[in-house]
């Protein structure tokens, strides 16, 4: 990642306590038949976030600028932990070496890029995984768990899987995974309008917040 990204995570209370998902971009062209053409903009979601849904009281408010004044605003990405995704394993379950497939070895390919994939029947979509929670990744080559710093190690401010001299997959050996990870983020403003008087009444503070592409 650039110079321009930040390796801190947002305070972790507060996003927790956020609103947000992923957004498309789709473009649909209605004939007068009512007959439909849709078009995909983008080949990827792109998540969006409001941070103030997550801050509850002053002290969260004032922790939340001073986030935002040492990221200079939009200037410099940083992480973000989506509460209803942030897990390789499926909902209520714990973390897998098995839970996700990132490809097959050939015997000398020993990079693997993190992935999820949702879905698995119609159009299943896979979505590249660039900042999983340093030192939490598992990898099974062929249904095996492997260690990690003996047989691989994986960057996590780039979500590449690195097998090592000695281990790298066979051909036709499954690669698998699991992890937790985080959204690269950046604010999506310059300017935090807050009114104190409407805040202590229980008005909620718009902290816009957009996934970045890495």
């Amino acid at each position: 990642m650039p110079a321009s990204f930040h390796e801190i995570l947002f305070p972790l209370d507060i996003a927790l306590k956020s609103a947000g998902g992923p957004e498309r971009r789709t473009d649909i062209i209605t004939f007068g038949s009512g007959r439909e053409e849709r078009n995909a903009r983008w080949a990827h979601s792109r998540r969006r976030f409001d941070a103030g849904y997550g801050v509850k009281t002053l002290d969260a408010l004032q922790e939340v600028v001073a986030f935002f004044e040492e990221r200079r605003g939009q200037l410099y990405g940083f992480r973000w932990r989506d509460r209803l995704d942030h897990s390789s394993a499926p909902p209520a379950s714990d973390i897998s070496p098995l839970d996700q497939t990132l490809g097959a070895g050939d015997g000398t390919r020993a990079a693997f890029q993190l992935i999820k994939t949702y879905g698995s029947t119609y159009a299943p979509y896979t979505r590249n995984v660039a900042k999983p929670v340093p030192g939490g990744v598992r990898v099974a080559v062929a249904g095996s768990e492997v260690a990690s710093g003996t047989a691989f190690t994986c960057d996590h401010t780039t979500g590449v899987v690195t097998f090592l001299g000695g281990h790298i997959p066979a051909s036709g050996e499954a690669v698998t995974a699991g992890y937790l990870f985080d959204v690269p983020v950046r604010f999506d403003t310059d300017y935090l309008e807050v009114d104190l008087s409407a805040f202590a009444a229980g008005a909620i503070p718009k902290i816009p917040l957009v996934e970045i592409r890495v």
